[in-house]
Order: structure tokens, then sequence, then C-alpha cells
């Protein structure tokens, strides 16, 4: 069955008046009773950005690629119940045994970044791109990406890429051919190539609404095509954040994830993925004081696990990621409770056909 099927047949479902009804200790309490009664067929992969109602249950937190990884290792567990965002879960499915099923507590949980490229628009963006440039381009794609858009770059001699490696994955890209496609976010893109090597002026950017690439200049200088896509949290870093910083914590180091703007990233004294970000302030020495540019609940949870440190958020008036946070308690209570009760709902399933081809992407990176 498609993506697209499976969640047109699934879009209704919607979660049971009891469980917004119930209070926080009774739902606690029926989900540490179904992890009990699951043992090892049950495994709960969390992702960092999760609310603490639902981290306290966690096998395991990481980032996505990780987390899907960690469950594909995992033989013993029948019922993946991925507390993060759809392609996450798609993921999880692509490298998990056919007997192992992925869960999404609320289906609604998507992600603004990875549905900012959609398959329709980068076809027909890759026809356009070739008659441009002929054979020249290797597309590259974050893992914060659609199973569709992972299987299309497969298909296409590309591969995927990490916050934490995009900077080898673009290197490797230009040893294929001379120009690369990023997808979906332009930040990722253009901070990484800016970092090894590319002029500013040798990117130029696809825009999926106008059907067009932007660029000033000769379009023969274009090494890297940035697709006009971003994180919705991450953009909401400015300038202006950071210059109120310096001037308010003049001793204050500023560390932000590479999905922001180059100019906050250009200004800022650190930038990595999200484990770069948790283990720099876990390793920071005692007393120093931190300004942090990512989603506002691993934020929060840095403060609370550093209080020998001075944290703060980039951005005061952040919120936390709003898409990843439609996991909640009564979600994952509702979903547990379906699969023990024989009537799951809620699985990904990516089709077969995607799920090989985004494994070529995949491996591409991981047999790096």
């Amino acid at each position: 069955m498609s993506i697209v099927n499976f969640l047109e047949q699934n879009k209704n479902i919607m979660i049971s008046e009891q469980y917004l009804k119930m209070d926080q200790q009774e739902m606690e309490t029926r989900v540490w009773e179904i992890k009990q009664q699951l043992g090892k067929e049950l495994f709960l992969p969390v992702h960092h950005y999760q609310k603490d109602e639902v981290v306290q249950f966690a096998d395991i937190m990481g980032d996505s690629l990780q987390l899907a990884q960690v469950s594909a290792k995992n033989k013993d567990a029948k019922y993946i119940v991925f507390c993060g965002v759809h392609f996450m879960a798609e993921t999880a499915d692509i490298l998990t045994d056919d007997n192992q099923k992925v869960f999404l507590p609320d289906m609604r949980a998507g992600c603004s970044m990875a549905d900012m490229a959609d398959i329709f628009q980068t076809e027909r963006a890759w026809k356009k791109l070739q008659s441009l440039f002929g054979d020249t381009i290797v597309p590259l794609t974050y893992v914060n990406s659609t199973a569709a858009i992972k299987a299309f770059v497969g298909k296409n001699g590309g591969a995927t890429v990490t916050s934490s490696n995009a900077h080898s994955m673009i290197k490797w890209a230009f040893e294929q051919k001379e120009r690369i496609l990023f997808l979906p976010d332009q930040h990722l893109g253009r901070n990484t190539a800016y970092d090894i090597g590319i002029p500013l002026q040798h990117m130029g950017v696809w825009d999926p609404q106008k059907d067009e690439l932007v660029f000033k200049g000769n379009i023969d200088d274009i090494k890297v095509i940035l697709w006009k896509g971003h994180c919705s949290v991450h953009e909401k870093f400015t300038v202006q954040n950071i210059q109120y910083v310096r001037e308010h914590y003049p001793n204050m180091n500023i560390i932000v994830h590479p999905e922001c703007s180059r100019e906050v990233v250009q200004l800022s004294d650190y930038n990595g993925s999200t484990k770069y970000i948790i283990d720099m302030i876990s390793q920071a020495d005692s007393k120093s004081e931190w300004a942090i540019g990512t989603e506002m609940n691993l934020v929060n949870r840095l403060i609370n696990t550093n209080k020998d440190k001075h944290i703060i958020s980039l951005n005061p008036n952040m919120c936390p990621c709003l898409t990843m946070n439609r996991i909640d308690l009564p979600h994952l209570l509702w979903n547990l409770e379906s699969i023990v009760s024989g009537k799951p709902i809620n699985q990904i399933v990516v089709d077969e056909e995607t799920s090989s081809l985004a494994n070529l992407a995949l491996n591409r990176m991981l047999n790096r």
C-alpha cells in the first residue's frame, strides 16, 4: 500500500474522548503497565524535541536517523511506537524488517520542512534543471524529508545526509558530478557548502512555488542548487537575537543548529547538529554561559540537566516545535492500547518500491 493511500484511509481516525478526559497520573500508570505487559516486543524511540510527559517512557532518545537505526537493530521489537514526526517513522519502516511494525501516535505529527519538497514539485524541478545543466547534478536530501524524496534521490544516484555528516556528504557529491541539488532545507545546504569552500555567489535557489531557479549572474557558475525550504523552528532565530545576547550577556557563548540562516550561523560562536549541541553543553565548564538556538523542549531539558551553567534560549519567545508536540501522553496511550487490543492504529507503511529506492540513498551515506 502506498503512503498516500494509507494516509487517506487513516486520516479520519481520531483519538477517543476518553483519553482526553483522563488525568495524567492515570495515563502514566497505564502506559507503564502496557510497557511491562508487552516487554521486549514494544520499543519506544523518542526524539530529543519531545515533551517530558513522553520522554519519561523512552527506551532510547536521539536524532531521527539514529532512532530508526537502533529500532532496526532491535529484532525483539515487534511494535515500534515512534515518538517523533512522520518522516522519522517512515525511515524506521524503511530500515526495519517486515515483521516489525512502526506506529506514529498521532498521524498529524508531520514536519513543515519535509512538506516543503513534495515529489511532484521535485520531479518537475529535476526535468527543468536537467534541461538547464544536463547530466551534471547529484541530488542530496537531508534525512528530514519524505520517503518519496529519499526514493527520488536514490533513483537518481544521490544520497541522504544528516546535520552531522553534511560536510563529508557534500564533498562526496562533488566527487560524483559538477553540481548538487540540496533538498529540502536551504539553510543547512548553504551553511555546509559555504563551510567547505563554495562561495555564496555560486549558489542558486530553486523556488518550487514559482517553479524557477533564482540566481543573479551566469548560471554556468552555479555549483549548488538549494531547494527553497526551511525549518519553521530554526528560522525564527535572528540576527537581532544575537545582537541582544552580545549586548546583555557579553560572556555568553552562542551555539546554534545549522538549520538556522546563514547570517545567524555566521555570527554565532558554534554551530552543529542536535548531538553536537547536547555534547558541547554537557562537556562545557561549570559556570559557563550559553545561549542555544534550537528547539525549546530540548533547550529547557538542557537547562534542567545542567544547573551548574547559565543557559538561555537564543530567542526567549520561542515555542516548541508544534508538529513534534502533537505526540502527547493521551495519543501515546491511545496508540499503545490499540496495540494491546489487537486492533493497532496509525501504522506507518512505506511501499516496497519507495522503500527500496530510499534505501539506495540511505546506504550510499551509511556505507561510506
